[in-house]
């Protein structure tokens, strides 16, 4: 068995925050000024943390974007989905993500059944994105029901 030490898959928090954080709101403060009135869709993850504050890095600093975001736009949307399963082709650039939906693929059918809300396509996400920006959602964090509501229209 190999075993590769935590950091291989566990970003440094200064690093994980310049490209989650960093990035996404230097992008977001221009777009803001160019047009405040826009539409800024982001795509967080099931569990993020909207306190800023919770043990799990990633969630900490995904809420600390989510946040800013929220302050920054009049109409933003955090859509947090869970199981995204890659179809049309899409494949990940993550060798650990491509050998996880390889391995798996067989079950997200059945796992699509059994938890229809949590288990959501990455054109059904598409979708839905499409629809928030056509027709606004009353929520601002979208969960995966909320994701699944809005592909059905």
């Amino acid at each position: 068995m190999l075993l590769l030490p935590r950091h291989y898959f566990v970003p440094h928090e200064a690093d994980y925050t310049r490209i989650t954080y960093t990035l996404t709101i230097v992008a977001a403060e221009t777009l803001s000024r160019l047009n405040p009135q826009m539409t800024f869709i982001y795509i967080s993850g099931v569990g993020t943390g909207s306190s800023e504050h919770g043990r799990s890095m990633w969630a900490r600093v995904k809420g600390r974007t989510e946040n800013s975001l929220l302050r920054l736009f009049k109409a933003a949307y955090m859509f947090r989905p869970g199981l995204i399963v890659a179809v049309h082709g899409i494949r990940s650039k993550t060798t650990m993500y491509r050998v996880f939906y390889a391995l798996g693929r067989p079950v997200f059918p059945l796992l699509r059944r059994v938890f229809p809300n949590q288990v959501l396509t990455t054109e059904d996400i598409g979708r839905a994105v499409l629809n928030a920006v056509r027709r606004g959602y009353p929520k601002r964090v979208l969960e995966p029901p909320d994701i699944r509501a809005l592909v059905a229209g």
